[in-house]
């Protein structure tokens, strides 16, 4: 599949193909020369006010992943498509972009990161229309 998933710190591969970091915040301690993601766009992260939601860090308990999964594709529904539709025309054309995400997102099913691969790779192959959609009864 040409959409991939990793933190931005595990090792650069050369079938990661285009690495672009989908964080909130620029990791620290990275010197700009020796960035190992290709592109940071912080379109695709959540908003300040969910990462503080998601993280805990607005004085409520983190949310759960349910209400963080529905409020991040929310928010990505409400933005303008060019990021999505941009990036999936990239895959399309069987480009490889591997999402990086934050060192502390240990589990990939459980950060926003494997949403926008969901994201991408809808827009870049949508679903055929639906076979029962189009039989005719009599």
């Amino acid at each position: 599949m040409p959409v991939r998933t990793k933190r931005w710190n595990d090792p650069a591969e050369p079938e990661d193909g285009y690495r672009l970091l989908v964080c909130r915040y620029r990791p620290r301690g990275v010197k700009r020369e020796e960035e190992p993601w290709d592109a940071w766009c912080v379109a695709l992260a959540p908003s300040p006010e969910l990462h503080a939601l998601a993280y805990g860090k607005s004085g409520l308990p983190p949310l759960a992943w349910d209400d963080y999964e529905r409020r991040f594709l929310a928010e990505i529904a409400r933005a303008p498509r060019f990021w999505i539709d941009g990036f999936a025309d990239r895959v399309r054309r069987g480009e490889t972009v591997t999402l990086l995400c934050s060192s502390a997102c240990t589990d990939p099913a459980r950060c926003h990161r494997s949403l926008v691969k969901r994201l991408l790779e809808e827009a870049a192959f949508p679903p055929p229309a639906r076979a029962a959609a189009r039989v005719v009864r009599r």
